[in-house]
């Protein structure tokens, strides 16, 4: 007896359903696309630092994968576009830190710490958000007597560092997660009796 009309509320929804998908309606998300992009057209100013990639001698390791290459690739995806348009937003890198620090033993361990201010600034150079700082912290181990070990780890390592806080600034700049400068009030005119 009930089994009839709920056997046709079932087939009507499945109906309605695919009458929808089809036609192209789609439910609103929250996912990273679908947020309109706060910043639509970018430059990126990064410090000679961020450009390349140094050991703890200050020897240039040839990197593919610098700060720059990353930012611009994640960016990219989010939709915002690196362009010199005059109303252009600057991804300023106030700080770039590159740590390398060894712990010796029979087995020595390498704690890699990458540590990079930004902000964002509008087309006259005014920051717009506030300065936010992005840690990474990567750490790997490998025998004493297979030096070659250590520099081939290091390079691989570095990479990984360097697309993890790539990847943290993208998503915070793309999803507008940044604390904005706030307008300083405007003061009280003083009344003279």
């Amino acid at each position: 007896m009930h089994l009839v009309p709920r056997l046709a509320s079932v087939v009507l929804t499945l109906g309605l359903s695919a009458s929808l998908v089809g036609c192209g309606f789609h439910l609103k998300g929250l996912s990273p696309t679908s947020i309109p992009v706060a910043y639509p057209h970018m430059k990126l100013n990064l410090p000679s630092e961020a450009m390349h990639v140094t050991d703890s001698n200050n020897n240039m390791i040839p990197q593919k994968n610098t700060l720059q290459i990353k930012l611009k690739s994640y960016l990219s995806g989010y939709g915002i576009q690196f362009d010199d348009a005059k109303e252009a937003y600057t991804l300023h890198v106030l700080d770039y830190h590159y740590r390398r620090q060894k712990l010796s033993g029979r087995v020595a361990e390498v704690i890699l710490y990458l540590n990079v201010t930004f902000q964002i600034e509008d087309a006259q150079g005014r920051p717009v958000t506030t300065p936010r700082s992005i840690n990474g912290v990567k750490s790997y181990q490998y025998n004493v007597a297979s030096v070659n070990v250590d520099d081939n780890e290091q390079d691989a390592v570095i990479s990984i560092l360097i697309d993890d806080v790539a990847q943290q600034m993208a998503r915070q700049i793309a999803t507008n997660r940044l604390p904005h400068i706030q307008p300083a009030p405007a003061s009280a005119p003083t009344v003279t009796p």
